[in-house]
């Protein structure tokens, strides 16, 4: 059994950032059995659809997987999938299932998270191949409880603040920092403290030449909205240790400052309002929204930021929205 690292974080305060894998799975599920898009393996690791969430939970959801989408497959399109994908913090994200079913696939796909997720995860995993057998054909080696690895999927049970833990784990997977390398993080980083998430963003871009680092998570947090974001999780027990870099936009240049080329951000009403209108107006068809104040200061008190470095000089500072 590994060792526990001294970390200053508590155990519940790790229990209630775990929770929200389950939060935002949940959320995912209910959203793709309403039809704002399509998901055909979420159910296999959400076996419930579970209580009503409202319409603009659900439009929130549709922009935050719609806009990390189109930015995942612009940086496969420019790399021609001669790439590796690492999923930060993945929970129970099915973008690798996604990006098969499309033809896709980067060279490698990573994901990292907590063990105790990964473990969840690849139990589903294993109930997913018995259900289709179609997928027999990802040969798959499960090394412990806590990863499985393949050809071109891997999943490891790591804590993102231990580097050197993460650095090891990811190298006994064959990870290539020659090859070009995208990075995502879905609300991930804010519950590190600000040191730890700077240490993280530092590091990829000093072990990785040419990659890219989308990270989706809180913004504009030093308004009463954001406030009472913040004491609706503390009553949960879950802290946002990294909030201090989520006051605005401007605060996602801490990229620039951390060895990286180029940063762009957007919160994500901007986000919304540039996803392709015709698919829009459809999914706002699925539900009546009676606040949509309420769904637009959600929208702007998230955001999706992207930082590049592109010593391959594939062109990654053209992706964009």
């Amino acid at each position: 059994m590994a060792s526990k690292q001294p970390f200053t974080d508590s155990d519940t305060a790790d229990e209630a950032v775990r929770a929200t894998c389950d939060d935002a799975s949940t959320c995912k599920r209910f959203a793709t059995s309403k039809g704002y898009w399509t998901d055909l393996y979420v159910q296999y690791f959400v076996r419930q659809i579970g209580e009503r969430k409202a319409p603009e939970i659900n439009r929130g959801y549709y922009g935050r997987v719609r806009g990390m989408n189109l930015l995942i497959d612009a940086f496969l399109k420019k790399t021609q999938c001669d790439c590796q994908v690492v999923n930060l913090g993945a929970g129970l994200d099915t973008t690798f299932w996604r990006l098969k079913d499309e033809n896709i696939m980067p060279k490698k796909f990573f994901e990292v998270d907590f063990p105790m997720i990964v473990a969840r995860k690849i139990h589903h995993i294993n109930d997913l191949f018995h259900c289709n057998l179609s997928l027999v054909q990802l040969y798959v080696s499960l090394t412990d409880g806590h990863s499985l690895d393949s050809d071109r999927y891997c999943i490891i049970g790591a804590d993102l603040r231990d580097l050197p833990a993460l650095e090891e784990k990811l190298k006994k997977f064959q990870i290539n920092p020659e090859l070009p390398t995208l990075f995502l993080s879905e609300c991930v980083l804010v519950y590190m403290t600000s040191e730890q998430s700077s240490k993280l963003v530092n590091w990829v871009a000093d072990t990785f030449p040419t990659t890219m680092f989308i990270n989706y998570e809180q913004v504009n947090m030093n308004d009463r909205f954001g406030q009472i974001m913040i004491e609706n999780l503390q009553r949960r027990q879950c802290n946002l240790a990294g909030v201090d870099v989520c006051q605005s936009l401007d605060s996602q240049e801490r990229f620039l400052s951390a060895g990286w080329e180029s940063v762009n951000a957007l919160d994500m009403m901007t986000v919304y309002s540039v996803l392709p209108r015709e698919d829009v107006t459809r999914i706002e068809r699925l539900e009546f929204l009676d606040e949509r104040e309420l769904l637009q200061q959600l929208l702007q008190h998230y955001c999706i930021c992207w930082a590049v470095k592109d010593k391959l000089s594939l062109g990654l500072s053209q992706i964009g929205f």
